[in-house]
């Protein structure tokens, strides 16, 4: 690795590890963005139908709540988060772990969160270079660990997220900052909408219940975008076997949610990212070796 390039990762690695940070306050507050804008909505639709107004007033948040604002705080005891409390990582370690102000536990999940993002970061750019190409798969990979995060949280994947990421991908392939060539990406996007569209339908047909939300459905396209239709199947297949071996492993210790449900969108993303990293073709080599194929 040349001098040059060797600079364009460190500082990819450090803008990932700071992006992170951001992803974290991303991954908290936007479904609680959404659920704010659902019950004003309701509250606007329940006005319109009575015909009064002060339903809607009474629904209106009085404090402002955004992704920045207001200033990060601690949930247990309001301590205001400090800018030398929120370097990614040394923070962390430098607090042991411990809110500054009442010594409650901060998750690991941070750290977790600011390190991933740094990794495939330096991942993108070592890989692809200091250009439109490596920025533009660091910010692929920024909105899918959001999404991830978002969906095993909350089983919400936003449109706020979802459809940028599926417009990104088919300008990615259109400026050719993909190897994927343009037809492919807009039938990957159709394919992978209307395959999870049409599962979702005949299960629900079958049972009577719903198996995925619609946002699985658009995080699909949005990979098919980047990926290409061919790589579909591969896609679908390793998010499958993750999600069968979590599922198993959350019922073996008794961790499965009420209802049971897992959220299958962590996964869609993990088979994201091992297609990004290792190839489509790797992911169904490895899939056809597991099942003795």
């Amino acid at each position: 690795m040349d001098a040059e390039l060797a600079s364009a990762v460190t500082l990819a690695a450090v803008m990932g590890l700071l992006i992170g940070s951001f992803l974290n306050v991303v991954i908290h507050r936007l479904p609680k963005m959404m659920e704010r804008q659902w019950a004003l909505e309701a509250a606007a639709f329940q006005a319109e139908q009575s015909g009064a107004d002060i339903g809607i007033e009474a629904a209106k948040p009085q404090d402002t709540f955004n992704l920045m604002v207001p200033r990060s705080r601690c949930p247990s005891c309001g301590h205001l988060i400090t800018w030398y409390e929120n370097i990614p990582v040394i923070s962390y370690l430098f607090l042991r772990g411990k809110c500054a102000g009442c010594r409650t536990p901060i998750s690991p999940r941070y750290p977790a969160v600011e390190l991933a993002t740094g990794a495939l970061f330096f991942f993108c750019i070592q890989h692809w270079g200091a250009n439109p190409a490596g920025v533009a798969w660091c910010a692929f990979s920024a909105v899918l660990i959001t999404l991830a995060f978002i969906d095993w949280d909350t089983t919400l994947l936003p449109d706020d997220l979802t459809l940028p990421l599926l417009w990104g991908g088919l300008l990615a392939s259109a400026m050719q900052w993909t190897q994927v060539p343009l037809q492919s990406a807009v039938f990957g996007a159709i394919a992978g909408y209307m395959s999870l569209w049409l599962v979702y339908w005949a299960f629900k047909l079958a049972t009577g219940k719903e198996g995925m939300g619609y946002g699985d459905f658009k995080l699909f396209a949005a990979l098919g975008a980047w990926f290409g239709w061919e790589a579909l199947v591969p896609i679908i297949l390793m998010s499958s076997v993750i999600g069968a071996i979590v599922g198993i492993a959350l019922k073996i210790f008794s961790n499965l949610r009420e209802g049971g449900y897992v959220p299958f969108g962590p996964f869609l993303a993990g088979a994201g990212f091992t297609a990004m990293v290792f190839g489509p073709k790797a992911i169904l080599d490895t899939v056809l070796r597991a099942f003795g194929l």
